[in-house]
């Protein structure tokens, strides 16, 4: 059983499945365009919403919501599917591929044996496609990866049936009508509104800009509220989620920057190539933050390297970023 299935690598596994499984429908839109209409770029510092004790950051909306939104806004019908029972979560996944379908999968990525060591930790929310069988395994395409893969039957239930912080229950995902000729003016209009609102409007100060400056702050305080470790683990965590979580702070935003370029095209609005370019200096800011914060939780700080300065640096990015999403917001066709 294999599908003529075309593999392609992207950044980010919910905006490159998204693409790909629509592009096997006749619906060939990139990752950029996906993740632009799904409003996919958000902010959130929730400190007392902890993992092993350390407070969550987020630089993207929640799993799903990306192609949920792209879906609903392109007049895309999905099946999705999650279960209790694994043995009838396999089969059902057979079904559907011995239609001639590629099926797109929730997993675990500790449990998918063809990641490399270093990438593989606790989480539950990595998307791929599952497109055949092979001598008993699955072949898969992780848009992370290069090339397309293999996982054993036992592994992939595995990955589909992993505990945890949102945890997969063998989700699975296909679409079943996709609209051919699709305008894309207002999906467009739709996605960049949302984003800039999200970016500017949520009341409660831990979201969006708002959050980036709740977020300085709280660095500022960690070497008078925190010990030394302690404050370097907080600090670790958030260069983390930014630069190693799906393509974290500054990779988003280089990607919605690529989505703007795109929609200046079809949008004939040459103004959004400036805001573009704005946007992809906002990922430096981000990128240069990474790499002050990584070199002081190594304890390798250079002279004038501290938290404060930290701070200031995502102050810049708030204040970027303020001004970007003020000006995108007020976008009409």
């Amino acid at each position: 059983m294999n599908i003529n299935f075309i593999h392609n690598q992207s950044a980010h596994c919910e905006s490159g499945v998204a693409s790909n499984l629509l592009a096997h429908h006749g619906l060939k839109l990139s990752e950029a365009m996906i993740f632009g209409i799904g409003s996919g770029l958000f902010f959130g510092h929730i400190p007392f919403l902890k993992v092993n004790g350390i407070p969550g950051t987020t630089y993207r909306i929640l799993p799903g919501m990306i192609f949920k939104r792209t879906c609903k806004r392109l007049g895309i019908q999905m099946k999705r599917q999650t279960f209790r029972n694994e043995a009838k979560a396999m089969d059902e996944l057979d079904k559907v591929l011995e239609k001639g379908m590629p099926v797109g999968l929730l997993t675990s990525v500790y449990y998918l044996p063809y990641l490399p060591s270093a990438l593989r930790f606790h989480f539950n929310a990595h998307n791929i496609v599952v497109y055949g069988k092979s001598n008993g395994n699955y072949l898969v395409s992780d848009p992370v990866m290069e090339t397309v893969s293999e996982i054993s039957s036992k592994d992939l239930q595995r990955a589909r049936f992993a505990k945890g912080a949102l945890a997969p229950n063998g989700k699975m995902y296909y679409p079943i009508h996709v609209p051919q000729n699709i305008d894309l003016r207002k999906p467009i209009i739709d996605g960049i509104i949302k984003t800039s609102s999200d970016m500017t409007t949520i009341p409660v100060p831990l979201f969006g800009v708002k959050g980036e400056r709740f977020l300085a702050k709280k660095i500022r305080q960690y070497p008078k509220n925190l010990d030394k470790r302690k404050a370097a683990l907080y600090l670790g965590n958030i260069v983390r989620m930014q630069e190693e979580i799906g393509t974290g702070g500054a990779g988003f935003r280089f990607i919605f920057a690529a989505f703007l370029q795109e929609a200046s095209v079809i949008l004939n609005q040459e103004w959004l190539m400036e805001v573009s370019k704005e946007v992809t200096q906002t990922g430096d800011c981000w990128r240069n933050f990474a790499y002050n914060a990584a070199r002081i939780c190594k304890d390798r700080a250079i002279t004038g390297e501290n938290y404060d300065k930290l701070a200031d640096i995502i102050m810049d990015c708030a204040f970027r970023e303020e001004q970007i999403f003020n000006k995108l917001k007020k976008i009409t066709l």
